[in-house]
């Protein structure tokens, strides 16, 4: 496998992981907030689709060689940044959050595959950037969804079903 397909592969693990977290919510369910503090899923959602569009802002820099703006100095920091991107998109309905989500992970597919090989294997700027936005940031927040899940509904995760979404079951 090369470094393209490892990368890929683990991406989308990851990914499906986080998907798998949220399957089978209402959208009662997935706007309720209390999951991560007053987020809700939708909140949850929007953030994770926040942190792969500022990979897809900083990531061309990293394969420049350049540094991008500390979020210290831009906006106090991380936090800082966190609770300005969830304000702006707070007033999204679910269908518009969902449909972002799509488009930007799809995006950022096609950005990764059109990335020369030697960016995309070992300790580079590159992959500590994608690593922190996306494949090491989705589990972050499916653990979250999960945990939530089984104290508020007694949910727990079940394997995959052939449709891709997983099988939840009462505990």
């Amino acid at each position: 496998m090369n470094p393209l397909q490892r990368l890929l592969k683990r991406l989308d693990r990851a990914w499906r992981e986080f998907l798998e977290s949220y399957a089978g919510l209402s959208e009662t369910e997935l706007l309720k907030p209390g999951v991560t503090g007053s987020w809700s899923v939708r909140d949850i959602i929007a953030h994770v689709t926040t942190w792969e569009e500022e990979a897809l802002k900083y990531l061309p820099l990293a394969i420049q060689g350049k540094r991008p703006p500390r979020y210290s100095v831009m906006y106090g920091g991380i936090d800082a940044f966190n609770t300005q991107a969830t304000a702006q998109k707070k007033s999204l309905a679910l269908s518009e959050v969902l449909r972002q989500q799509s488009m930007v992970h799809h995006q950022l597919i096609d950005f990764i595959i059109s990335v020369p090989e030697q960016y995309l294997g070992g300790a580079t700027r590159f992959r500590h950037r994608l690593r922190m936005d996306a494949y090491s940031h989705y589990p972050k927040h499916a653990q979250a969804i999960r945990k939530w899940r089984s104290r508020v509904h007694g949910l727990t995760r079940g394997p995959v079903n052939e449709m891709g979404g997983g099988n939840y079951g009462r505990r």
